[in-house]
């Protein structure tokens, strides 16, 4: 059983050395003109935040205690998100294609499928209802009973967060081009449903984790949620400004 955990430990390592190596790569190589270092660093801290998040103490002591499953959910589902996100991958795979196959990708991006999943009100449904369904019903005690529902949740608690900040922040060809002011609305509804849910979670506690150690998780949903949700806003805002003002270079 110990051989079998190692060896998914090393896949999971195996895969995002390669996801980094592949960006770097790409980033060196891009034709146009130099691609910012500053976008691989990001590219390169998000992958961390996954890597520390799904192997290693942290992810070992989400099992047990509920704060240490919070800290997974900050760094996988919001840290992570927001840094690979300002990274751009998809902007920097669409340039370094050659133009046959962007086109391909780009009719992929447009298509209705994706431009569903990726309008604002999904990816809210997507991210803080998920959350919900979480917490609020036996999915989470059914996680820790079957590999498949954990390994699905943890993807889809990526996916999601990737999802929603991008189309928060809309800096990719991916995102939808809705005005500042109703993407900075359904921010707001997502840190109400944030918050609601952490709090709900303080006073009412998990069967399966003991009051104060829910307690404290649910303090650091609370209080962690805001602090990345105000990395988004700040994004936001910035990209905001960036957009109003020609004059202006954008720095990410």
């Amino acid at each position: 059983m110990r051989d079998n955990f190692n060896s998914f430990d090393s896949l999971i390592i195996l895969l995002i050395l390669l996801f980094i190596v592949g960006y770097l790569v790409a980033a060196m190589k891009h034709k146009k003109k130099p691609w910012p270092k500053f976008r691989s660093i990001l590219w390169v801290i998000g992958f961390v935040c996954i890597l520390i998040s799904v192997i290693g103490p942290i992810a070992k002591l989400s099992h047990h205690l509920f704060v240490f499953h919070m800290i997974m959910h900050l760094f996988l589902g919001m840290l992570a998100p927001f840094f690979i996100a300002l990274s751009r991958p998809i902007t920097l795979l669409l340039t370094s294609l050659n133009t046959q196959n962007a086109r391909r990708v780009s009719r992929l991006l447009r298509s209705a499928p994706v431009q569903l999943l990726t309008h604002p009100i999904s990816t809210l449904l997507l991210n803080i209802g998920g959350l919900w369904l979480l917490y609020t019903s036996t999915v989470f005690n059914l996680i820790h009973k079957s590999t498949f529902l954990f390994n699905f949740v943890h993807i889809h608690l990526f996916f999601s967060g990737y999802l929603f900040t991008i189309s928060i922040i809309a800096i990719e060809p991916i995102s939808h081009k809705f005005s500042f002011l109703f993407r900075s609305s359904i921010m707001i509804l997502a840190i109400a449903g944030h918050d609601i849910l952490s709090k709900l979670l303080f006073s009412n506690p998990l069967d399966s984790f003991g009051l104060n150690d829910v307690q404290f998780g649910a303090v650091l949903m609370y209080y962690g949620g805001d602090f990345v949700d105000l990395l988004i806003i700040t994004a936001l805002c910035y990209f905001w400004y960036n957009s109003s003002n020609s004059k202006t270079r954008a720095f990410i």
